[in-house]
């Protein structure tokens, strides 16, 4: 686990921020249904931000996040990896994911993000990032290969899907990594670190 389920996002609430947010089920390209968590700011912006959860899927911390961004600006939506396996219902703090880590895949996961990306250049956003913490580190990473347009890719404490270096496009910003893992970067350090 990266934190506590019951840890806030270390950004300040601000005070009075004029924001919307909905709990949404959205469809992926290849029919998924999946739980996403939106919050937009009342003045729209140009930029949107895709939430890529740690292992344990969509829960509060997530959506907190997503409303720290609204409160800046910016449109974010955060979405749960396991509409394919565990339905779209909110799940406790007892939530047995790794079970279902285990049935995602790249491709799966990508397909979700495309989604959430059309959802934001829908309401306005011209550019569009990824950010994600752990699992969502490196599929943050690995959806600048998905020819989404990304305007960057975000990635807290994933493992470097270093294979598909040849493939990513746009600007990476890779946090929070290990003396490990920077030996195992070797020549790919300029990208990640």
């Amino acid at each position: 686990m990266c934190f506590d389920t019951d840890s806030l996002p270390p950004i300040p609430a601000i005070s009075g921020a004029a924001v919307s947010h909905d709990d949404l089920v959205l469809d992926s390209a290849d029919g998924n249904r999946f739980a996403a968590f939106a919050a937009a700011p009342d003045e729209p912006g140009r930029t949107g931000v895709v939430i890529l959860p740690d292992v344990r899927g969509l829960y509060r911390f997530y959506e907190e996040l997503a409303l720290r961004f609204a409160e800046r600006g910016h449109a974010a939506i955060a979405f749960d990896y396991f509409g394919r396996t565990a339905g779209v219902e909110k799940r406790g703090d007892d939530f047995e994911y790794m079970e279902h880590v285990r049935q995602t895949t790249p491709e799966s996961v990508q397909a979700d993000v495309a989604a959430c990306a059309v959802y934001l250049r829908e309401r306005g956003a011209t550019a569009v990032f990824t950010v994600g913490f752990c699992f969502g580190g490196r599929n943050s990473w690995l959806a600048t290969t998905a020819g989404l347009g990304l305007a960057g890719a975000v990635g807290f404490y994933g493992r470097p899907p270093l294979d598909d270096v040849p493939r990513m496009r746009g600007p990476l910003l890779a946090l929070q990594f290990g003396g490990a893992t920077r030996q195992l970067l070797g020549s790919h350090a300029g990208l990640f670190g």
